[in-house]
C-alpha cells in the first residue's frame, strides 16, 4: 500500500513541473464551455512578454481574492512548445497553481480569430466570460488591475 502512495506524493510535490496542457483551435470552446457557472478569465501571456510578466501575479492574487465567489483565471502561455520548460518555471516562481495551458495550434491565426476576430495576437491579452460562457470584454496590453477587478465584480 505505501509504495502505492509513493507515487502519488512524488505527483503532488512536482505538479509545478508537470507539462502544460496543450490547447488548440479545438480545445478552447470546450475549455470555455466546462466552466459554466463560473466568471472566467483567461490569461494570454508569454514568457519574454515584460507587460506579461508584471501582470501575472496581480491577476493570481485577484483569483485568490474572488475565487470563493466563484472566478476563475485560466492562464495560456503563447510561448512556442520548444519554449514549455521557461513557461512552467515563471508560472512556478509566480505562485500559479492549477492546470495551466500553452497554445498549440494548428493554425495560430485561426486560433486568435476563433477568441476575438479585432485581436491581432498582441500580448498581454485578458478574455473575460460571464458565468454562461459569453464573452464579455477583452483587453489586449496592459490593463490596470482595478480596471479587470471592478469588470469582474460586476459579474459575479
Amino acid at each position: 500500500m505505501r509504495l502505492l502512495l509513493l507515487p502519488l506524493l512524488a505527483a503532488s510535490l512536482f505538479a509545478a513541473d508537470a507539462p502544460l496542457v496543450k490547447l488548440n483551435e479545438t480545445g478552447y470552446p470546450k475549455l470555455i464551455a466546462e466552466q459554466k457557472g463560473k466568471v472566467v478569465l483567461v490569461d494570454f501571456w508569454a514568457t519574454w512578454c515584460t507587460p506579461c510578466r508584471k501582470e501575472m501575479p496581480l491577476v493570481a492574487k485577484l483569483e485568490g481574492k474572488l475565487k470563493a465567489k466563484g472566478f476563475k483565471v485560466i492562464t495560456v502561455s503563447s510561448d512556442e512548445l520548444e519554449n514549455e520548460a521557461a513557461a512552467r518555471t515563471f508560472l512556478k516562481d509566480a505562485g500559479i497553481t492549477g492546470t495551466t495551458y500553452i497554445k498549440a495550434a494548428k493554425d495560430d491565426d485561426a486560433f486568435i480569430r476563433q477568441i476575438d476576430p479585432k485581436w491581432g495576437g498582441e500580448l498581454p491579452a485578458l478574455v473575460l466570460y460571464d458565468k454562461t460562457g459569453k464573452k464579455v470584454k477583452m483587453w489586449k496590453g496592459e490593463t490596470a488591475i482595478a480596471d479587470i477587478e471592478a469588470a469582474v465584480t460586476k459579474l459575479l
